[in-house]
């Protein structure tokens, strides 16, 4: 079966700062992957990367058997490729309503399809709040408006971006069972994580980067279990 996501010796630069080195990973349809460490690891620019946004100065990222570096993020993104980014950018001036219906695409092939009555069924809160302005949203609910605008591409691959970051313990249990929701639908998705208990729930796998460098791979079962691994590149 060949990877939905499949990144070969990603190499990126920002300026001349080197900050991915032959970043290497695969991703199957239908998993959760914690791209995990700590900050400054290299965890934002590998997505950034996919995305198109960082262009990559040497390796491949191939999206369903088809190269996607090289490209502009919108092509990327019109593949099927949904980005969640840390800094949440929603439209402040716009409604939930008004924020989704921009993110509105026609319904692909083997993806799961998302209209506003769906993603409120999902998000509650924001049913609630159809015609809140984005700005007048505190950030938890800016997070899931951010994430429901994501799925309205009706992607089928979903990467989230340090998505329990700063958030209240109540929001992001919240958040772990959207991700498990949308794993249930046949979602893809990747998340880049500091948060080991965060992940411990809603990932199938880890891959732990460190200066740009892919550290370790495997299950969360084998992340939990290696004490060495955890406490040499996630322990603050």
């Amino acid at each position: 079966m060949s990877a939905m996501l499949e990144i070969t010796g990603l190499d990126a630069f920002y300026g001349r700062a080197h900050i991915l080195q032959g970043v290497s990973f695969s991703m199957q349809r239908g998993e959760v992957l914690a791209l995990m460490g700590r900050n400054g690891a290299g965890k934002s620019t590998t997505m950034k990367a996919v995305m198109g946004l960082v262009p990559p100065a040497g390796g491949s990222v191939s999206f369903e058997g088809q190269r996607v570096d090289g490209r502009e993020p919108f092509e990327i993104a019109r593949m099927g490729i949904g980005y969640v980014p840390e800094d949440r950018r929603v439209f402040s001036e716009l409604t939930v309503m008004e924020n989704l219906s921009v993110a509105q695409r026609p319904a692909r092939a083997d993806a799961p399809h998302w209209t506003p009555e769906r993603l409120f069924a999902l998000f509650p809160n924001l049913g609630r709040m159809r015609d809140r302005p984005g700005g007048a949203m505190s950030g938890g609910e800016q997070q899931m408006l951010t994430i429901a605008r994501t799925l309205m591409g009706n992607p089928r691959l979903v990467l989230l971006d340090e998505p329990s970051e700063g958030l209240a313990p109540v929001i992001v249990e919240e958040m772990a069972k959207t991700i498990l929701a949308l794993k249930s639908e046949g979602l893809t998705v990747l998340i880049s994580e500091q948060n080991l208990h965060f992940a411990g729930n809603v990932a199938d796998r880890a891959a732990i980067i460190e200066k740009g460098i892919i550290r370790f791979t495997g299950t969360m079962d084998e992340l939990k279990a290696d004490e060495a691994v955890r406490a040499q590149y996630l322990s603050v």
